[in-house]
């Protein structure tokens, strides 16, 4: 890109323009039968039904652009979506973006955000069929995630039941742990810093849990303690988690908590963001997969170690 093109702004340039820059040569898999550019995209229903979620990032709630580059911005968009998609069991195909930014913004940046999207949506096999563009007083990025169940049936959030075994597969407390690093400006720790700007998913292991059994499952949001009591309310029963089990989570927060006078346990069980996954299952948990609880007779609540928590709780929205 020329510096004259890294000088312009999305006004320069106007919404059309800015449209064919970010979608020129971009390939998609065989699902998309009518992309970018028409007033709706086609995509293909293999399954014959379609998973679906949306989610939206607002600029100073979810991400920092002082923090955050435009790449990261886009990677985060599409990975927190495609984790809803992996807890159902499936498979994310396409994506549509909806992005509101004002008129000042370069164009460049619009692009990079762009690319951080593509080379998010790519790790899975999928691509972004279309979305909107719009001037906005500050940046929004609304992504909406279609998927693919390939025959399975969808996991539940409500279906956990007493007996079953809780297991988790991904990292827990790194997002909240790099949180608190860029809050208090606390340098170092560059993994956990980058683990908060960009989540790592465990593709693919939502349909490892399908096809192992699992009976519930969630992404982890808004925090173990927080997504583990939706699935206890749905499901009208108890949770009981060991933090024994979550020993190498809380070793790997542990000298970061201490430079920013946080509890690392409140990091591992209060924090959000990471999207790994949890589910219960009434057999063998699948490999790769870590068991960290077990799910009791209601009525409907989170224990950890048998005891009510009484630290962070999770993720607020309002």
């Amino acid at each position: 890109m020329s510096d004259d093109e890294r000088a312009e702004t999305l006004g320069d340039l106007g919404e059309f323009t800015v449209i064919d820059r970010l979608v020129a040569g971009r390939t998609h898999p065989s699902g998309v039968l009518v992309g970018p550019g028409d007033d709706a995209a086609v995509v293909t229903a293999p399954d014959g039904r379609v998973v679906l979620s949306t989610d939206m990032l607002v600029e100073g709630r979810h991400f920092r652009l002082d923090w955050s580059t435009p790449y990261d911005v886009g990677r985060k968009a599409i990975a927190q979506n495609a984790a809803d998609v992996e807890a159902m069991g499936a498979a994310a195909t396409s994506f549509v973006v909806a992005f509101g930014a004002p008129a000042a913004t370069p164009g460049a940046a619009a692009q990079e955000l762009s690319d951080g999207m593509w080379a998010e949506a790519a790790t899975v096999g999928a691509s972004i069929v279309g979305g909107d563009l719009v001037a906005a007083p500050l940046w929004v990025v609304s992504v909406t995630v279609l998927g693919d169940l390939a025959g399975r049936s969808a996991v539940p959030i409500g279906g956990a039941r007493p007996g079953d075994t809780v297991a988790v597969v991904g990292a827990l407390g790194r997002s909240a742990a790099g949180y608190e690093l860029w809050c208090n400006d606390v340098r170092g720790f560059a993994d956990l810093r980058s683990d908060h700007l960009v989540p790592t998913v465990p593709y693919g292991q939502g349909r490892v849990a399908a096809d192992a059994g699992a009976t519930a499952m969630t992404d982890v949001s808004d925090g173990l303690l927080a997504d583990l009591r939706h699935v206890a309310d749905a499901s009208a029963v108890g949770v009981d988690l060991s933090r024994e089990s979550l020993t190498a989570d809380h070793d790997a927060v542990a000298a970061a908590a201490t430079a920013v006078g946080a509890d690392p346990w409140g990091l591992v069980l209060g924090g959000g963001e990471d999207h790994a996954l949890v589910a219960t299952f009434p057999g063998e948990v699948p490999a790769g997969w870590r068991a960290v609880g077990v799910v009791l007779e209601g009525p409907a609540r989170v224990l950890v170690d048998g005891a009510s928590w009484t630290g962070p709780g999770g993720w607020r929205s309002f």
